[in-house]
């Protein structure tokens, strides 16, 4: 039943003379009215239907009152708009918008509500792979990974001549006895090391990991995947993997050579690489000290382990000294300016601020890509990726994976993917043209999504009243023009 609220008046302050109430008594009103846009995007992109297509329903027909494709849409909409827990959907399923957007006014059954509540969706999020009594419902985890890629190529009018692979882990923190639980010294905590894989702005795979793992671990697989999914439409694409040290493994970079991928990552320092820029750290001190700003110097040179790697590779070491000050701002420094402080003392001609010694190995050749350009241009540009990340989890919730098994993690995992590939679709079709052409998924769900509607529904149209006082009819006039004319 809808929840009953309190239509008793509220008073307030007065203002000029007027006194001010308020009591729930508007009606049918819903606060999300903008994601009517993320509608019409499904309705170009075809993302939700697609997604329940990876789901296998077996259920007895004749007793289902919310379809696969319902719930999942529901979902997703729910994450999209900012809702990530299974429990606000018992007052959801009450929101006009949300049976607008399922395509379902009213339920068959009088105790069901058009759309579904908590506890219908949480045995969607923990399908087994076999049918139980209570779970009938089990997704196919191979057809979820490839739509995220089918979903990437359809973007795309034209193939282009080379696209950049980002890989990352990152942390998932978790506060329970969930299967899969390991401390993480790095992060301090413990949680789930999913591996992340985008190409610019598009997410290729969210893979949910335990984190008593390598950061690389499983990104050989997951990259065959991807580029054999990929070369099967695009067969001329070059494709470059970029990632940071935590990825320069033999067999990663093995498996590349052999295959015809170029990779370019981060390369962890160690004394031999130091000393190999020795010259270009001294160069790059006297230029600070002379100019009293940061220097840097790149040198290229050929490099293999003692042990660890088959052959010589080439590496791009960047030599940079940085100014007492900004040495003194990083605090993970600390044992680096105590040492720079000792060596002061002890060699009073030595330069003010310290080392800063990075270095990448890459499968680039010199000829076409510089020292410096390969990295400040190209290997420092993967940072982006961590921005992309953050909007899966802060803005999206990706890290919400309170589940007890990996399984149904994992399912939370791709809910809040998919829900990115969706805001991210609006983004690059419907708001293109507009100010929120680069915004963040939160940003579009702030100032696109979030808006007010009286909601009247009559014989012949259901109208949503949005608020006259939206600051942004511009964009969403501008998006909605442009998503109708995609989906024609």
């Amino acid at each position: 039943m809808p929840t009953q609220c309190s239509t008793e008046p509220f008073d307030f302050a007065r203002v000029e003379g007027h006194k001010v109430v308020a009591s729930f008594d508007g009606g049918t009103i819903t606060s999300d009215a903008g994601a009517l846009l993320l509608g019409q995007t499904n309705r170009v992109v075809r993302l939700v239907d697609r997604f329940a297509a990876c789901f296998c329903d077996r259920r007895r027909p004749d007793l289902i009152e919310h379809s696969v494709s319902t719930l999942i849409g529901q979902r997703l909409y729910g994450i999209a708009l900012g809702y990530e827990d299974l429990n606000d959907h018992d007052h959801l399923r009450h929101d006009p918008l949300f049976a607008v957007m399922a395509g379902k006014l009213r339920a068959r059954r009088p105790d069901c509500a058009a759309v579904a509540g908590k506890s219908t969706l949480n045995r969607l999020e923990l399908s087994k792979p076999e049918p139980t009594r209570y779970h009938k419902i089990s997704y196919e985890a191979a057809a979820v990974e490839a739509l995220f890629v089918d979903l990437f190529l359809e973007a795309h009018r034209t193939a282009p001549a080379q696209i950049i692979l980002d890989l990352d882990a990152t942390d998932d923190p978790i506060h329970g006895g969930q299967e899969g639980r390991f401390f993480h010294g790095y992060y301090d905590s413990y949680c789930y090391l999913p591996l992340y894989i985008f190409c610019g702005r598009h997410l290729l795979a969210a893979k949910l990991r335990r984190a008593n793992i390598d950061a690389s671990a499983g990104a050989i697989e997951e990259v065959e995947r991807i580029a054999g999914q990929i070369r099967v439409r695009w067969p001329k694409v070059r494709i470059l993997l970029r990632a940071d040290s935590g990825f320069a493994r033999e067999a990663l970079m093995a498996w590349c050579e052999a295959n015809d991928i170029d990779y370019l990552f981060g390369l962890a320092k160690n004394d031999r690489l130091i000393e190999e820029i020795a010259t270009e750290l001294a160069a790059a001190a006297q230029d600070s000290e002379q100019s009293g700003k940061p220097a840097r110097r790149f040198k290229d040179f050929s490099y293999q382990t003692r042990s660890s790697w088959s052959c010589e590779r080439r590496v791009v070491g960047k030599a940079e000294w940085m100014t007492p000050s900004l040495a003194e701002s990083d605090d993970t420094t600390r044992r680096a300016r105590a040492k720079a402080a000792k060596a002061a003392a002890t060699d009073p001609a030595r330069p003010a601020g310290r080392a800063n010694p990075r270095f990448v190995v890459t499968s680039l050749p010199a000829a076409t890509h510089k020292a410096q350009d390969l990295y400040e241009r190209l290997y420092c540009a993967r940072g982006e990726m961590e921005n992309r990340i953050k909007e899966c989890q802060l803005d999206l919730f990706a890290d919400r994976t309170s589940a007890h098994t990996m399984r149904a993690n994992q399912l939370r995992l791709w809910f809040a993917s998919m829900a990115y590939v969706l805001v991210s679709a609006l983004r690059r079709i419907g708001l293109a043209k507009t100010r929120f052409a680069d915004a963040t998924c939160g940003t579009i769900r702030l100032k696109v999504l979030k808006i007010g509607a009286f909601v009247r529904v009559s014989v012949r149209r259901i109208k949503f009243s949005m608020a006259s006082a939206f600051p942004y009819t511009d964009v969403f006039a501008a998006a909605w023009a442009t998503l109708d004319k995609a989906a024609r």
